[in-house]
């Protein structure tokens, strides 16, 4: 990666592009990205944006529109729980996406099944309810976690399990592997440490963690599959943010349930997602309902039921049999233009962001950004949070940077994120301090930001995706720069904080 000198004075208001192509060549192989932009992602520059969210959500392609409505305009499709021809055509279509989600991560049908959901955190929903949570069992969570997965504790707690968190700490907002070995091992005392030893009898518990942070872009290690398991661990593997920019193949690993989101990957469909899950691991679930579509047969008066077997059984109601077909031709938009040359693109574009903005001085020689996690692209992804720093040091207020950047018309996000975990990490605050409030719910979120003493109600992330372009990153950092090098912005009349 190249070497950026600290400056004391504004950076060139726009950047050369060739001097971006010195530091980063490999981001030549990929330049017939900027013909898909001009061609399937128009709106973007005709619109003037600057989209730097692609962690919240993909941006859709004109083709995956044109896809929907001709679908619609030739086909009749019912609902898929019958035997007519409308019915029909729907679950063909249905079983042909699920196909195609299994060899998105080449998964072996015979392993894993897809089970289709509103969106990751319906994935993440289904687990939490259906584990077999119990005393004497263990739920692990990584700090790291989105509310999706932290909210699984709750499920885990109300049932008797025991808990365990693993911290992450350092610059980089890492997890000691050690404290992660520690952790599993805890369970499993008697075991040794080293791999290929004998495995562990039994299922002692659920470990969750993401495959990338979506506050840091912190890649978390996927060889900690291999020890839970090694420890009787079974794994929850949250790849909403690892998904869109890099290959997950789960003939090499193998987590019990992958959650992940559509449209953060495709842009298109909103409200579907997935859980890829281990056929095994889903037999051992215990849903504590049933509804419509996940039985083969029920009664009332006799009191019973029986769940169909794998997805069906998991599958709540009528499925978004319209949309879920978007998902196999979003995919295959995607084969067309490769995980590779979209990875690499991303790394480029994100370390010389990086580059940038930690090189840039006030002319106080103070920081223009606070950096939090990696400073490098060493095991990191496009997300990238920060905070501003005014002259003398003092965190730029979040709600500022949101006003300013809409101005300017640049998407990026503002707040924690929701991953708390991270957030309190990174703010190095303290555990006695974030104790429950004791407040009647809800309480102001403002006084307990100044309970805590923040000085800002969470950072600044900016994330780069499919058709992210070095005039995206030129602009921000030309906006950056302009705005707040050796500037004190204006923070009156800010809109209150209503939640994070």
């Amino acid at each position: 990666m190249g070497e950026v000198p600290a400056v004391s004075a504004p950076l060139p208001s726009v950047p050369r592009q060739s001097a971006f192509l010195h530091d980063y060549p490999e981001y030549a192989d990929t330049l017939h990205l900027d013909e898909v932009r001009a061609t399937e992602y128009a709106y973007l520059d005709h619109g003037g944006h600057v989209y730097l969210d692609y962690t919240g959500a993909g941006l859709a392609a004109h083709r995956q529109l044109q896809h929907h409505v001709q679908r619609l305009e030739r086909g009749c499709f019912g609902n898929p729980h019958s035997a007519s021809p409308s019915s029909q055509a729907s679950t063909q279509l249905v079983e042909s996406a699920r196909a195609a989600v299994l060899a998105r991560f080449n998964a072996s049908p015979q392993e894993y099944t897809a089970i289709f959901t509103p969106n990751a955190t319906g994935a993440c929903r289904l687990v939490g309810e259906a584990y077999p949570f119990r005393p004497g069992r263990r739920f692990a969570q990584l700090v790291d976690n989105h509310n999706s997965v932290n909210g699984i504790r709750e499920f885990a707690r109300s049932r008797g399990a025991t808990l365990d968190t693993v911290g992450i700490a350092g610059s980089d907002l890492r997890a000691d592997p050690t404290e992660v070995e520690e952790v599993l091992r805890r369970s499993r005392p008697w075991l040794p440490s080293l791999r290929g030893r004998k495995r562990a009898g039994g299922r002692v518990g659920l470990f969750a963690y993401p495959a990338q942070s979506n506050f840091t872009g912190v890649q978390h290690s996927l060889d900690w599959i291999e020890s839970a398991h090694e420890y009787g661990w079974d794994v929850l593997l949250d790849a909403a943010a690892f998904a869109p920019a890099n290959r997950l193949d789960l003939s090499e690993v193998k987590p019990d349930f992958v959650p992940v989101s559509w449209y953060k990957v495709c842009g298109y469909p909103t409200g579907l997602g997935c859980l890829v899950a281990r056929r095994q691991a889903l037999a051992r679930l215990e849903r504590p309902w049933f509804s419509g579509g996940t039985i083969t047969a029920a009664s009332v008066l006799g009191d019973w039921h029986r769940l169909a077997g794998d997805e069906a059984g998991f599958e709540d109601g009528t499925v978004n049999f319209l949309s879920i077909p978007d998902i196999e031709a979003g995919l295959g938009w995607l084969d067309e233009i490769g995980v590779d040359p979209v990875h690499t693109r991303v790394r480029c574009l994100t370390g010389w962001l990086i580059d940038h903005l930690t090189a840039a001085r006030h002319s106080t020689g103070m920081p223009l950004v606070r950096l939090y996690g990696p400073a490098t692209t060493r095991a990191r992804g496009g997300t990238v949070a920060f905070n501003f720093l005014d002259p003398r040091g003092r965190v730029i207020d979040e709600r500022v940077v949101a006003r300013d950047a809409a101005a300017h018309r640049i998407s990026l996000r503002t707040g924690c994120f929701c991953n708390p975990g991270a957030g309190e990490a990174a703010f190095n605050l303290d555990p006695v301090a974030l104790a429950d409030p004791g407040a009647e719910r809800p309480f102001p979120l403002e006084d307990y930001l100044g309970r805590l003493g923040l000085p800002s109600g969470g950072a600044i992330r900016v994330s780069l995706g499919l058709v992210s372009n070095f005039a995206d990153v030129a602009r921000f950092l030309e906006f950056a720069v302009t705005t707040y090098l050796d500037q004190t912005p204006d923070e009156r009349d800010l809109p209150a904080r209503s939640g994070c």
